[in-house]
């Protein structure tokens, strides 16, 4: 390949890769207020027993998930070659046989009326709804791929845009009007019919059924590392918190659930729809040491630029929150929980990039160490942890393990020399003196919603004349970068100049 075809093949890169980052910016604000609102809505609405319904049943779908895939999608994706078409319809049989299989094991737990005394006949018709969204969502596998191959990612956001708004408004919607666990059933039926249809109209593809084995060996021999390294994850989260669903009482579920879902959410805004992104762009420069060193470095430092903030925030307003909202004074004894997990996050909005990027380069057995470290971790440390703390020791079992994640930094370290302290500690240091103003702060925001929103305005004021008292200059360098989509390109991706 000549130099003139690999700059403009990089130039195409760059250019993609910020189109996606801002589609992934402009989408992440719309599905972050709705799924604000109807969390919010919930929170007041639903009891903490359904909120510990919903979780042992989303604990359960998350096992069946699994099987599902076999890291096929993933394989395809990391592809250096173009996908055949027999390629494609071999993965979307396999997927299409896999998910009507999990659709047939919730019909049976359905009327085997197994999981009815734990989560009752309301909760068993979200199983078995979720149960159907999985063929549902097979038929997006293929169009997703491609999209994802391609890197266009303005797309790919659109038909998760209409199902958020679908799924939120119809579970607010009926979650006001009395419907209880039930709302979730409804809601979950609409996202998924609206989400094959409009993955379908942007994106076509030669739709068909096929068998090929060399083709499925090839894949599998990537997609099984990928798989079993998902089937740990499920086993320290899923199965891990099914049990914990069906040993503990529904109400301190309940609670675990309730702070969980809250804490994760400055995480889906930022990291989530970040490593969606850098998946398939690191895979594709894995290969230039130099292009995809700067990718992480500027990765981890937007992502600390946000997250740590959200995360201070988060932690001190819910507790002035939870008094002066009536219907959320039931979560108080979910505050000590809703701050470990919060806390945890931030560990992970730096090592979850870091483990991303593992995978996405190749180095899937160092991805798979880390995994089993941490599995094993859930697993010794939880269980102590709730014998001596109750269901505040699951909280901080995992408060303790986050301080593992400087060990993707010293694997992903060994590959490329990147420098994660130089783009995280301002971040740091001003959320630490913004955490400092807000418990200051705490008495005087107890009074009413207007004072805790100017407490908001002094702890977000504080975050932002720290960082720039103490990285101005490197502030202003990388939000210059933001000026036109050229400049960020060379910011994002750009080689170091000398």
């Amino acid at each position: 390949m000549s130099a003139s075809t690999q700059n403009d093949n990089v130039h195409e890169l760059k250019k993609k890769t910020v189109s996606g980052a801002i589609s992934y910016m402009a989408r992440t604000l719309v599905l972050y207020s709705i799924g604000l609102a109807a969390s919010a809505v919930l929170g007041a609405y639903l009891t903490v027993s359904e909120f510990g319904i919903y979780g042992v049943v989303t604990q359960i779908i998350g096992l069946l998930t699994f099987f599902s895939d076999i890291g096929l999608a993933s394989a395809l994706i990391q592809k250096k070659d173009e996908p055949t078409k027999v390629e494609y319809r071999t993965v979307f049989t396999v997927q299409q046989a896999l998910s009507w299989l999990i659709f047939l094991i919730t019909v049976v737990l359905y009327f085997s009326r197994i999981l009815e005394p734990k989560i009752g006949h309301a909760g068993a018709m979200v199983l078995l709804a979720l149960g159907l969204s999985f063929p549902l969502a097979s038929l997006k596998t293929i169009p997703s791929v491609i999209l994802e191959r391609k890197l266009d990612f303005s797309k790919l956001v659109f038909p998760q845009v209409i199902e958020q708004i679908a799924y939120s408004g119809l579970l607010i919607f009926f979650a006001m009007k009395g419907y209880g666990v039930a709302s979730y059933t409804i809601a979950i039926l609409a996202r998924s019919i609206l989400g094959v249809l409009t993955m379908y109209w942007i994106q076509r593809w030669p739709f068909g059924i096929a068998w090929d084995k060399t083709a499925l060996k090839e894949m599998l021999g990537t997609g099984v590392k990928f798989q079993l390294n998902d089937f740990l994850a499920r086993i320290k989260d899923q199965l891990f918190y099914l049990v914990l669903g069906i040993y503990l009482p529904l109400n301190e579920f309940g609670y675990i659930s309730f702070a969980k879902q809250w804490s994760m959410m400055p995480y889906q805004l930022t990291v989530q729809n970040v490593i969606a992104i850098t998946f398939p762009t690191y895979a594709r420069l894995q290969h230039d040491k130099s292009l995809l060193r700067k990718a992480i470095e500027k990765t981890l430092f937007f992502i600390s630029l946000l997250i740590f903030p959200m995360l201070v925030g988060m932690c001190i307003l819910i507790v002035p929150l939870t008094q002066l909202i009536v219907k959320y004074q039931k979560w108080q004894p979910a505050l000590l929980t809703f701050f470990l997990f919060t806390l945890s996050i931030g560990w992970s909005a730096i090592s979850t990039p870091l483990t991303n990027t593992l995978s996405a380069v190749g180095k899937i057995n160092q991805t798979l160490r880390l995994m089993i470290i941490w599995t094993v971790l859930t697993w010794i440390l939880t269980p102590i942890g709730v014998i001596f703390f109750g269901f505040n020791g699951v909280a901080l079992a995992a408060m303790a393990i986050s301080f593992t994640s400087v060990l993707p930094i010293y694997y992903v370290k060994k590959i490329v020399d990147i420098q994660v302290w130089e783009n995280v500690w301002r971040q740091f240091v001003a959320a630490v003196v913004m955490s400092l103003v807000g418990v200051f702060l705490l008495p005087f925001m107890k009074s009413s919603f207007l004072q805790v929103g100017i407490g908001g305005l002094a702890m977000a004021a504080s975050y932002g004349t720290i960082l720039l008292i103490i990285g101005k200059q490197k502030l202003v360098t990388e939000l210059q970068s933001l000026r036109n989509r050229k400049q960020l390109s060379e910011a994002v991706l750009a080689p170091e100049k000398v």
